[in-house]
């Protein structure tokens, strides 16, 4: 009978054995794969948080800024029927200045799909301000409006309208339901 229980004991203490190393290495590889996981996490987390801070700032510093000065620009240009120096100078003037010079400014911001529109929307500021300090720069020669698509500069409508859909797209990413339009 002893041999029996030289055997059974031989046998828990090898099953033992063989038990406290196979556990070792599942909480060994459920620990890596934990950590893993973990940092997998955290790195998600970070990216999300990062292209959500990235997107506030470009809605704070240059789209919204961008969308509101364009709508602006164009309500005015529609009211433009006749030589109007106020809308002309304090409105249309300033509003592509004001343009120009954000795009400049923030075009580290812009997405690299809408970089061309907005160098087409500079392109056109700058033709456009050339020419009004030549029409009404230190004599006026009585011309009505400063125009400069004729002059090979139109207004890139394109560009603006893809500029203001990535600007609703950013305010409806980021605000969801409280910004969607009624």
């Amino acid at each position: 009978m002893s041999a029996f229980w030289d055997v059974t004991l031989g046998g828990m203490i090898g099953s033992g054995i063989a038990t406290s190393i196979i556990g070792a290495l599942l909480m060994r590889r459920n620990a890596r794969i934990s950590e893993e996981m973990k940092a997998e996490f955290a790195k998600q987390l970070n990216r999300s948080s990062s292209q959500r801070g990235y997107q506030e700032k470009a809605l704070e510093q240059l789209f919204g800024p961008a969308k509101m000065q364009l709508s602006r620009t164009r309500r005015a240009f529609g009211r433009w029927t006749k030589r109007n120096d106020h809308i002309e100078t304090k409105i249309i003037r300033e509003g592509n200045l004001f343009l120009r010079d954000l795009f400049l400014a923030k075009g580290h911001l812009l997405p690299p799909h809408l970089f061309k529109d907005a160098e087409q929307l500079v392109e056109h500021f700058d033709a456009w301000l050339e020419e009004y300090d030549r029409v009404r720069g230190t004599k006026d020669n009585g011309q009505d409006f400063v125009f400069v698509g004729p002059k090979g500069f139109p207004f890139p409508k394109e560009s603006e309208q893809r500029i203001i859909a990535y600007s609703e797209i950013l305010q409806q990413e980021l605000y969801g339901e409280i910004m969607r339009a009624n």
